[in-house]
């Protein structure tokens, strides 16, 4: 007989109206007397208790309520049958078995896999490091073939140029759109557009993130983006502003930081990892060593992208 979880709950349990039949009673009668001796009464509801088997009016349904000959049976029952229940780790192998080894940091000496170090798994190297060691750019990921995994082939290198130089060909012909917007407006709304340059400039001081320590007057206010195809970002754009006398190097590693790009300019020597800097209203790459102030004005935009090469290599707009 299926019964709730309430009933379970009890040592007495509703008797449904099939069991009332069951007993033989008069079919008059809706109920059953209760079998505790100085009531008898007739129950219209009647309990069953768990414990004697025996039947009892509402008053005297608990075991204590009728003195029961055979108090505790139900709840001792019940503790073994929760005794015998499986635990839901029960049967299965818990992960105490780390296979303990050192940090595969070159020069690390700290043991990894145990209970106190468990250490951290690189999906992109295949290899397994401390805490202190677990981010990319501490264990020079970049600089390591995945272990397991077959080089990259001369077309798979390939395919990764290509998508470089497609990204490079999009933000050109981005490039390329502003200026023909800009040589639209003729000499009467030359003056137009500057205020409307001027209002965008002011908008963007007032939204624009960065460190609190540059000196108002150093500030050169940029629209960031991250390329989508060659730099994937947490964060695919913001609006920033950096100090004037920064070579764009710098500006490149606080922009990557800030939009959470992967950034291994200072552990890679090779063109296919390296971040570059676009500079849209200029249309080129700019190096690293340049000025920013000389580079770019309050209002550009510029977006990071990897794998195009050095900037004479490119493009001259």
């Amino acid at each position: 007989m299926a019964r709730s979880n309430s009933d379970e709950a009890t040592s007495y349990v509703k008797m449904p109206q099939a069991e009332l039949d069951s007993r033989g009673t008069d079919a008059s009668l809706v109920g059953s007397h209760c079998q505790y001796p100085p009531c008898n009464q007739l129950d219209f509801l009647p309990f069953r208790c768990q414990s004697c088997n025996k039947v009892f009016c509402l008053e005297h349904r608990t075991e204590d309520g009728h003195q029961c000959t055979n108090k505790g049976a139900w709840a001792e029952r019940r503790r073994q049958a929760e005794l015998a229940r499986r635990g839901a780790g029960e049967g299965k192998r818990m992960r105490d078995f780390i296979s303990q080894k050192p940090c595969a940091h070159d020069g690390c000496k700290t043991i990894i896999g145990t209970s106190l170090v468990p250490g951290v798994h690189c999906q992109e190297c295949n290899r397994d490091y401390c805490m202190k060691h677990r981010l990319k750019e501490d264990h020079d990921c970049a600089k390591k073939p995945p272990i397991g995994a077959r080089g990259a082939s001369a077309a798979q290198a390939a395919a990764v140029a290509e998508g470089a130089k497609s990204a490079l060909e999009r933000l050109k012909l981005w490039s390329q759109a502003k200026k023909e917007k800009l040589a639209s407006f003729g000499s009467s709304s030359s003056s137009k557009a500057k205020v409307e340059q001027m209002v965008a400039v002011n908008n963007l001081k007032k939204t624009a993130k960065g460190d609190a320590k540059i000196p108002p007057e150093k500030r050169i206010y940029l629209y960031v983006e991250a390329e989508a195809t060659t730099a994937k970002a947490k964060v695919p754009k913001g609006e920033f502003f950096y100090n004037q006398d920064w070579v764009v190097g710098k500006m490149l590693d606080a922009a990557a930081k800030s939009l959470q790009v992967q950034n291994v300019n200072n552990q890679s020597d090779k063109e296919e990892d390296r971040l570059r800097v676009f500079h849209v209203e200029g249309g080129r790459l700019l190096d690293f060593n340049e000025k920013l102030g000389t580079a770019v004005q309050s209002g550009n935009t510029v977006v990071l992208l990897r794998g195009v090469g050095p900037p004479p290599e490119l493009i001259d707009l």
